[in-house]
């Protein structure tokens, strides 16, 4: 089956978000370097630029970001939102997200009862990625 997976990008800040990601979310997390694929077309000094990083967290859930390089052109992500949620089994790992996303970020809806049940709230984290997290009553999956 395919999978959709959310792709970040960064200017230069890739590693230390996906470790902070990894921080919170736990997880194992892979990180390659523009510097160790050859002919990767980075300038000097960007070697230790994310080239691709993908972390692998609880219940199948994969993040992947890279770096910018100088030479491309970066914009801030705008228009859309990673979006993080499951059901009341999972409300304590998703409490935790939460407390760990937001805690150096800013909550535009803070997390609290969702007119429609359970939970959800909406944050920016401090890497400027926006952020959907859903807690729902009863959550099922499509098969």
């Amino acid at each position: 089956m395919p999978n959709l997976n959310p792709y970040l990008s960064f200017r230069d800040s890739a590693r230390e978000a996906m470790e902070f990601y990894q921080g919170v979310l736990g997880g194992d997390l892979a990180v390659s370097t523009f510097g160790e694929m050859p002919d990767s077309g980075a300038a000097s000094g960007e070697e230790n630029l994310v080239m691709h990083a993908q972390l692998n967290a609880r219940g199948g859930l994969v993040l992947m970001a890279s770096d910018t390089p100088a030479g491309m052109e970066y914009e801030t992500p705008q228009g859309i939102s990673v979006s993080l949620s499951g059901g009341s089994v999972d409300a304590d790992y998703l409490h935790r997200a939460w407390d760990g996303l937001v805690a150096s970020g800013t909550a535009t809806i803070p997390l609290s009862a969702a007119p429609w049940g359970g939970e959800f709230g909406m944050l920016v984290d401090r890497f400027g990625i926006s952020w959907m997290v859903a807690i729902e009553d009863s959550f099922a999956t499509p098969e």
